[in-house]
Order: C-alpha cells, then structure tokens, then sequence
C-alpha cells in the first residue's frame, strides 16, 4: 500500500518517513530527501474528477511501466496501459522513475514522436 496519510484540509500527502522507500526507492538518499520535503500536496477532488472524451480512447499512446514501482503495483499498471492500448516499454525503476532514468523516460517520448510523425 502506498504511504498516503489521512487527508488534511482535502489533500493528501505521503508519508515523509516512508517516502524514499516507496516512491523513490532508486533515487540517491539525499536527492530523495529533497523530493520528500519538497513534496506537494495533491487533492481528494481530483480522484473523482471525471473526463468525458478521454484522449486515450481515439489517440495512440505509450506507457513506460515501471517495474519497481511501490506506488501503483506494476500489474494495476499494466490493466491501465493495456485498457488504453498503450505501447508498453517497461523499465526496472520506482515511481520516481522521471528522475532516477530519465534517459529512459525521454526514449519513450522519442519514439512516440517517431511513430507520430510517420503517420
């Protein structure tokens, strides 16, 4: 489960003392640290927040699905990437996965554009 602390005020925050283990967990301690006080805050209201033409429903998509991901288990991932027929590349990385390997975060942007510019 993921370190999400009851909600304050109608937002939610991780817990700072699980933070780098779960969300971050191949990120160097010190630049976790940064990420954990640096965090901010995301609201309850967006969870229920409902979207009348989702794009992944007409327009092709790629998901780089994390393998050690301790926030959204990799087989949640997988029904989400696969319900939207998603292109998946999968990379052994946690959630954080933007910051420990964004040269593989951008070789997914890349071959998105490739393929979209082909069309």
């Amino acid at each position: 489960m993921p370190p999400i602390l009851p909600p304050v005020d109608g937002f939610l925050f991780l817990d700072k003392a699980k933070f780098h283990t779960s969300f971050a967990g191949d990120v160097s301690n010190k630049l976790a640290g940064f990420m954990n006080a640096s965090q901010v805050p995301f609201g309850l209201e967006g969870a229920g927040g409902k979207v009348s033409d989702p794009a992944w429903r007409t327009k092709p998509s790629w998901y780089l699905l994390t393998t050690d991901d301790k926030m959204i288990p990799p087989r949640v991932q997988k029904l989400m990437a696969d319900r939207a027929k998603s292109k998946i590349t999968e990379v052994a990385a946690s959630h954080a996965v933007y910051v420990s390997q964004p040269k593989a975060v951008a070789k997914i942007i890349e071959k998105a554009a490739v393929a979209l510019s082909a069309q």
